[in-house]
C-alpha cells in the first residue's frame, strides 16, 4: 500500500497555495479536485461577472494576480489557475469527488467512489461554493415562479421583464440589486437591517473583521464569512440602482411564500416572478464527518486562537479556506500555514516511531 505524506482536497486558491508550499518542503502529496478542469468555484460564476466586478483575486504564491479588467471572471481565473498548475507542476488529479475521510489504524483513508488514497495528513480546501445555504419558508414549495440561489445566477439578462425579489443582506445581494434594478423591477428583503459601512475599508478595519471570525473559530463555533462582518459598501457600478431606490426600499423578511408571491406577517403581499436567494454558503466539510472534528458548539476549532489551520481535535488535519482564511488573501497565507502544519505532524509521527 502506497502511503502519501499528505492529500489536499480541493484545487481552488487555498488548495493550490497549500500544494505549492508542500512541494517546496519536499512533502509527497496529491491534490484531489472535484471539477473536470482548473478554476475552482470561479469557473461556475455567471458570464456577466468581470474581473473588474469582483472584490479582487490575490496572487498565488510566487506569482502575480490577474488584471482587473473587463474579461469574464469565469474565464480569467480558471486560465490563471491552469497556468499556475502547469508552471509549478502541481500533482492535481481530477475529477475526483471525495465521499469521506476515515481513520484506519492511525492513517487517513480518503475515499472517492471506487478509489482511495492513504495518507498521514490531510489538507482540506473544499471551500463553500458546493454547499449553498437555502433557508426554508412556509409555502416555498407552492411557488409557481423561479427560485434561484447565487450558485444558479444566470446573469442579469435573464431577469428582464420579471419582478425579482432579492433575499439576503450580504455583498451578493447588493451586487444583484445593482445589476438588476436598472433593467427590471426589484424588491429587497433581509432578516436584519443591512449594516452599511461608513468610511473607507482600511487595513485596520479588515484586520478587525478577520479577528471577529477568528474568535468564533477559536471557540469552535461555525464560522461566519469575513465579508459578513465588514459591512456593506456600494461600488460605482451600484450607484444607478441606489438612485432608483433599490436599497432604500428594503423590507423585513416575509412570513410565507404563496404561488404568485410573498406575504408578510402584517398581511401585506407582493407579487413576484423570481425569488433570488442570496443567502450565502456553509463550509463543504461533510466528507470529514467520520473524523469527528466538530466541537460541541458545531464548528471545527482551529489552533492559535483561530488564526491557525490545524484542527484542534486532530493535528493531522489542516483546514484552509475555512473561517478567517475564506478569502483569496487569507487562502494564500493559510496555504503556507497548512504546509508547515503538515510538516509538524509528520515530524511528530517520525518521533513517535523512533522514540524521540
Amino acid at each position: 500500500m502506497d502511503i502519501l505524506d499528505s492529500v489536499v482536497i480541493g484545487a481552488g486558491q487555498a488548495g493550490l497555495s497549500a500544494s505549492f508550499h508542500l512541494t517546496r518542503l519536499g512533502i509527497s502529496h496529491v491534490v484531489l479536485d472535484a471539477d473536470s478542469r482548473p478554476g475552482g468555484a470561479w469557473q461556475h460564476r455567471w458570464d456577466a461577472l468581470t474581473m473588474r466586478d469582483v472584490h479582487g483575486v490575490a496572487e498565488l504564491p510566487a506569482d502575480t494576480a490577474p488584471p482587473r479588467d473587463e474579461e469574464r471572471a469565469n474565464v480569467a481565473v480558471p486560465a490563471y489557475f491552469a497556468a499556475y498548475e502547469r508552471t509549478h507542476d502541481l500533482p492535481v488529479i481530477r475529477p475526483v469527488q471525495v465521499d469521506r475521510v476515515e481513520d484506519q489504524n492511525g492513517l487517513l483513508v480518503v475515499r472517492a467512489q471506487d478509489r482511495e488514497w492513504t495518507t498521514r495528513t490531510l489538507v482540506n480546501a473544499t471551500g463553500t461554493w458546493t454547499h449553498p445555504f437555502l433557508p426554508h419558508y412556509p409555502g416555498m414549495e407552492t411557488f409557481l415562479g423561479e427560485q434561484l440561489h447565487t450558485v444558479d445566477y444566470p446573469g442579469p439578462a435573464h431577469f428582464v421583464g420579471k419582478r425579482v425579489l432579492v433575499v439576503g443582506g450580504g455583498a451578493s445581494a447588493v451586487q444583484f440589486l445593482g445589476a438588476l434594478a436598472p433593467i427590471t423591477e426589484t424588491l429587497w428583503a433581509t432578516r436584519r437591517e443591512p449594516a452599511w459601512r461608513t468610511g473607507d475599508f482600511s487595513p485596520e478595519a479588515g484586520a478587525a473583521a478577520v479577528a471577529l471570525v477568528e474568535q468564533r473559530v477559536a471557540a469552535g463555533l461555525p464560522p461566519q464569512s469575513v465579508v459578513s462582518v465588514t459591512g456593506l459598501m456600494l461600488r460605482p457600478q451600484e450607484r444607478e440602482a441606489e438612485l432608483l431606490g433599490a436599497y432604500a426600499d428594503r423590507r423585513p423578511m416575509f412570513s410565507r411564500i404563496e404561488p404568485d408571491g410573498v406575504r408578510w406577517a402584517d398581511g401585506s403581499f407582493e407579487r413576484v416572478d423570481v425569488i433570488l436567494w442570496a443567502t450565502g454558503f456553509r463550509p463543504a466539510i461533510s466528507h470529514l464527518a467520520p473524523l469527528h472534528l466538530r466541537s460541541a458548539a458545531g464548528g471545527i476549532q482551529l489552533d492559535r486562537n483561530g488564526r491557525g489551520t490545524t484542527a484542534v481535535a486532530d493535528a493531522r488535519v489542516q483546514l484552509v479556506g475555512y473561517g478567517p482564511s475564506a478569502s483569496t488573501i487569507g487562502a494564500n497565507r493559510a496555504g503556507r500555514s497548512a504546509a508547515k502544519g503538515v510538516q509538524r505532524a509528520l515530524s511528530a509521527v517520525r518521533e513517535s516511531v523512533t522514540g524521540g
